[in-house]
């Protein structure tokens, strides 16, 4: 009886410590419920904020990371994106080198850089360590001084560049018989007056010591230079006839086969005309240079014919200018639209009427023939 009372008594004590243990776990659970209730409250309730001010319910991602998907994020912040690739770069247009001598001998230079006569000559005297004063014009594939190979205001892109320098200073006496000395006259685009033609049997012919090539750099000891080639020829015609007057003339410098040498008229048809290669570099007074086709036989024949015309009324010859002529005149529907270019763009060279008059008819006539 007693160990039966001694077990029931255990048994009592077990069940008592099974059902306080429990209650604690009951209570526990409770106690969790109740707190992870007041976080949901909190939740909502924040989220409710966030809605009222107007804000979603987005996470905050760093300004990095931020409008890409939730799948980016993190392969976003451990790689950033690359920066785009710059657009290309234009075209560059290959240099546009060229090889010169000296007419009389030297090495061979290159030069580049350049986009008008003066330019030019800057760069020639830059290879060879001269002044630019020193040249007195260039001749294309040729070291002779060949007026038919005069540099003007073209150049074939592989035309081989010679420059005529500054020789021996003379000085002779010429006296005017005639209204027309036989001169033909033209300039370097720097200010260098220099004789292009010499006509045969005139005045000027019959001094054997002034040659074709040679730099006219005073009258009667009035210095010209920088003076246009029509200026020099308007001087040279204002001269009274039958009195007596003096040149100042300085030759190029020549090589040992140049010796001797005495151009007179050597009409060619092939002057002014660039032979080599299908564009050239056309050099301008004003404005950068520009590579452009060689001229067609439409140009070349139209200003061929103005270049003698010059030659007619001016006693000067000059490619170049009558190259401005020609498109000048081109796409002008009468002669009035063509006189009120010509003034705009060549009014200060003052040709007569009689000239401009000429120079359509001769532009017209290319046209229709």
């Amino acid at each position: 009886m007693e160990i039966m009372h001694n077990l029931e008594a255990g048994a009592s004590v077990v069940t008592k410590q099974l059902v306080r243990r429990s209650n604690r776990r009951s209570r526990k659970e409770k106690k969790k419920k109740k707190n992870s209730k007041r976080e949901g409250d909190k939740i909502r309730g924040d989220k409710s904020d966030c809605m009222e001010n107007g804000v979603g319910l987005e996470k905050k991602m760093s300004p990095a990371v931020q409008g890409q998907n939730p799948g980016e994020v993190g392969e976003a912040s451990s790689a950033p994106q690359p920066p785009p690739h710059p657009p290309p770069p234009p075209p560059v247009r290959p240099r546009l080198v060229f090889h010169t001598q000296l007419a009389h001998g030297s090495p061979t230079g290159k030069i580049e850089g350049f986009t008008n006569v003066k330019e030019l000559y800057t760069r020639i005297a830059e290879a060879f360590s001269i002044s630019p004063t020193e040249i007195l014009f260039c001749t294309l594939n040729t070291h002779k001084v060949d007026m038919q190979k005069l540099l003007g205001g073209q150049i074939g892109l592989e035309d081989f560049i010679f420059a005529h320098v500054r020789g021996e200073t003379k000085e002779v006496e010429v006296v005017k018989t005639e209204d027309a000395l036989g001169l033909t006259i033209t300039d370097n685009g720097t200010g260098y007056a220099f004789i292009k033609r010499i006509k045969e049997g005139s005045i000027i012919d019959k001094i054997k010591t002034v040659c074709v090539g040679d730099h006219i750099e005073a009258i009667n000891d009035q210095s010209i230079v920088g003076c246009r080639h029509y200026e020099v020829a308007k001087m040279l015609k204002e001269l009274p006839r039958a009195e007596s007057f003096t040149l100042r003339l300085v030759e190029p410098k020549k090589a040992f086969d140049m010796i001797a040498q005495r151009t007179k008229s050597g009409k060619s048809s092939g002057e002014g005309k660039v032979v080599s290669g299908r564009e050239t570099l056309r050099l301008r007074s004003k404005g950068k240079a520009t590579v452009e086709d060689a001229p067609t036989e439409f140009e070349e024949l139209v200003t061929k014919k103005v270049d003698d015309l010059l030659e007619s009324y001016m006693g000067i010859r000059d490619s170049e200018l009558a190259s401005t002529i020609v498109e000048t005149g081109r796409h002008k529907k009468n002669a009035q639209d063509f006189a009120e270019a010509f003034d705009s763009v060549l009014g200060d060279f003052a040709f007569p009427d009689e000239f401009l008059f000429d120079v359509w008819g001769t532009i017209e006539e290319a046209r229709n023939g």
